[in-house]
């Protein structure tokens, strides 16, 4: 991601794989509604997500087009189908400043209505940090809270015994969010503009009720600075949950934009928000650790997960 003050231009997105748009319908499933909370928050476990980090990071760097980007796919399915949630990696070849290039996103589901809620993280890293860079916050925060959250919305006995009615929510890993050299039409937020155009070719693009990004979000000095580039709906539904949860001291609006993969769902029309703390370093207000080798698991707590994953939780039982 990159601080912006100024909105991204908006990027149309080339053709879709036959498998994606297979799998963008496949979703689609529906029910009654129910009002009905899609999770109880305190079922959400920061030591369980923290761990999820610890395994995921332990896979060493994970950057796109690379075999540890690939391990890290399987990964994430692996522990997606552990989970009870059905998932697929959608492999797409794109374009780099380096030539063509491949990158997978995986993608779980929890059946509900035709509407869908969309839960994000990216999972690589950022290229030519150093080898002992594994970005335990950059991304690691995000697949451990979006893996805590599949395991006990999609396998919990007490999430299954709740009644349908819900909407849809797709769990989504992205790659290639970190660009080799500067943001543009052919570098960095690749998956999501993958999956953005995918949504729009599918006319799904109309049932999205909000896609939530989730960023940086470990940190154990927690402040979470929502970028001014989101839907206004959806930045005070986060302030609301965090109300409700009793963390709205560490939410704040950062001064900007943020260039993050929250973006290419704007561009295209469909409401999103990026849940991020840009403030990752060694005092108030720095952000020093990031992209560095100083982001490691250190750095998080188990504490900071638990608020993320539980105002998500209070976000998506809010939605409908």
């Amino acid at each position: 991601m990159s601080p912006t003050w100024s909105a991204a231009v908006r990027i149309f997105w080339g053709t879709l794989s036959a498998v994606g748009l297979l799998y963008v319908a496949g979703c689609r499933r529906e029910s009654p509604v129910s009002d009905v909370p899609f999770c109880v928050p305190s079922l959400f476990s920061g030591d369980a997500a923290l761990k999820e980090v610890a395994a995921f990071v332990s896979l060493g760097p994970r950057v796109a087009g690379t075999d540890g980007a690939r391990e890290a796919a399987l990964h994430i399915k692996k522990r997606l189908a552990g989970f009870g949630v059905d998932a697929e990696i959608d492999e797409y070849i794109d374009a780099t400043p380096y030539g063509s290039n491949s990158f997978r996103n995986v993608i779980g589901c929890l059946p509900g209505n035709a509407n869908k809620i969309l839960l994000l993280a990216h999972y690589d890293t950022k290229g030519g940090v150093g080898d002992r860079f594994t970005g335990a916050n950059d991304s690691g925060s995000g697949v451990g809270v979006l893996l805590e959250l599949a395991r006990i919305m999609g396998a919990d006995p007490a999430r299954n015994s709740l009644p349908s009615g819900r909407p849809s929510v797709w769990i989504v890993f992205l790659d290639g969010e970190e660009c080799s050299l500067n943001y543009g039409a052919v570098d960095g937020l690749h998956g999501s503009r993958h999956l953005a155009r995918q949504l729009v070719d599918s006319g799904d693009r109309a049932s999205i009720k909000a896609v939530i990004l989730l960023d940086m979000i470990g940190d154990r000095d927690l402040t979470v600075t929502l970028p001014r580039n989101g839907t206004p709906e959806l930045l005070a539904l986060a302030f609301r949950a965090a109300e409700e949860e009793g963390v709205r001291s560490s939410f704040s609006l950062f001064p900007g934009s943020i260039l993050d993969d929250h973006q290419p769902f704007l561009d295209v029309g469909i409401p999103a928000v990026d849940l991020i703390d840009f403030e990752f370093g060694s005092g108030p207000r720095k952000n020093d650790y990031w992209h560095t080798e100083q982001d490691t698991l250190d750095k998080l707590s188990s504490a900071s997960l638990t608020t993320m994953g539980r105002v998500v939780i209070r976000m998506v039982n809010a939605l409908k």
